[in-house]
């Protein structure tokens, strides 16, 4: 069974935040009308390393038409109000304005197609003082505040994958699957607004709370926590890293007994709750890492097994290619692609009461004149 077979998607999308929410609705069973530019989406041409394509492109494209339209043109333009017209879902992640000038203004189109959900994504928002500004992910990280908590106490560092994009992205997805739950009460679409500031601002929310009401920010701790400790890397024998959490005075107790063989720490002042451990993490981090300097890094992680402590290695991403937690639940498929097979994740929602489509990633334009003629167009039309 496939949960949005059915239903039929129109993007007008680039990039990552648009192209990660309807891949996930692809996944899901739904038809995806991708409309790119004549030359295709950008994010094509970002790197070549997957069989000669794009790395991003492959991850976000799989399961999608490809359908290359022109909507300077007017014809671009007739082509694409007439899918419309029998579509249940149109998404964009144009530049701002750029959807408004092409004469596909949300509002006019809710009144034209009053089914239709249409849904916007953008770097800030349709009004306020940023509305017309440029947004990349990395900028939005920055606006957003994520950089000035993350990094080392020198250097603030970007998240290394496009989290902004993955934020507005998800919340889109789940914004378009509510409107079509809600499609099914009301008759009626909707517009939904998804902010890339928004988004990530929302994912923000505990260091806000904590800069707030707690009166600075969080500081920047490199692979540490701000404000739980034990909670990161320890050095440990030949200048290996074990990375470890504790979370609360139970795990603690544990640690003090098992791992460092010192029972008169869980009482001792400095350590006896967390806020105490963070404020005097210095000394408790040299007292951790002169037991663990006789030990590999192997070692301790089997005692910390052994103790249930959470633990984990810091895999490069060969290691996570070949992990073995994602071997044993077979996490890994084979998909088609206009350069060969390519391995994928299949997502991570999954079901035995639901199917998952995992089909070939496109061409620019592969499906261009099988859906003209399946619109009705003529032969010149598509030809031109």
């Amino acid at each position: 069974m496939l949960p949005l077979k059915g239903i039929t998607v129109v993007s007008l999308e680039q990039a990552v935040a648009a192209p990660y929410t309807t891949r996930q609705l692809a996944d899901l069973g739904a038809r995806v009308i991708k409309v790119e530019r004549p030359g295709g989406d950008f994010a094509r041409k970002y790197d070549e390393t997957v069989h000669g394509m794009s790395s991003i492109f492959v991850w976000l494209n799989r399961s999608k038409e490809s359908l290359t339209l022109d909507l300077k043109e007017p014809e671009g333009k007739r082509v694409l109000d007439k899918i419309l017209s029998e579509a249940d879902v149109f998404i964009q992640n144009l530049a701002p304005g750029a959807i408004n000038r092409l004469g596909f203004n949300p509002e006019e189109l809710k009144e034209k197609y009053p089914q239709l959900i249409i849904c916007s994504i953008s770097g800030y928002g349709s009004d306020g003082p940023y509305k017309d500004k440029k947004a990349y992910d990395l900028l939005i990280q920055c606006e957003a505040g994520l950089m000035s908590i993350t990094g080392t106490e020198e250097t603030p560092s970007r998240a290394g994958i496009s989290i902004a994009d993955i934020a507005a992205g998800m919340y889109a997805y789940t914004g378009i699957l509510t409107a079509l739950f809600a499609r099914k009460e009301t008759n009626k679409g909707a517009i939904i607004e998804i902010s890339m500031l928004e988004a990530l601002s929302e994912w923000m929310g505990y260091p806000l709370l904590y800069s707030k009401y707690g009166g600075s920010d969080p500081k920047r701790t490199g692979a540490s926590h701000a404000a739980i400790y034990p909670y990161g890397p320890f050095k440990v024998k030949d200048e290996e890293q074990v990375f470890l959490a504790i979370q609360n005075e139970r795990e603690w107790k544990q640690f003090c007994e098992e791992l460092l063989k010192n029972p008169s720490l869980i009482n001792d002042s400095r350590f006896n709750i967390n806020s105490s451990r963070v404020q005097h993490k210095i000394a408790l981090k040299e007292i951790i890492e002169d037991t663990f300097k006789s030990s590999s890094a192997k070692e301790i992680i089997a005692k910390l097994e052994e103790s249930n402590i959470a633990n984990a290695q810091l895999n490069t991403l060969k290691e996570l290619i070949h992990h073995p937690q994602l071997k044993f639940r077979e996490r890994w498929r084979e998909i088609h692609s206009p350069g060969g097979v390519v391995k994928a994740l299949i997502p991570p929602v999954t079901s035995k009461e639901f199917d998952i489509v995992m089909n070939p990633v496109p061409e620019a334009g592969e499906h261009t004149e099988a859906i003209l003629k399946e619109f009705g167009f003529h032969q010149q039309l598509i030809e031109k």
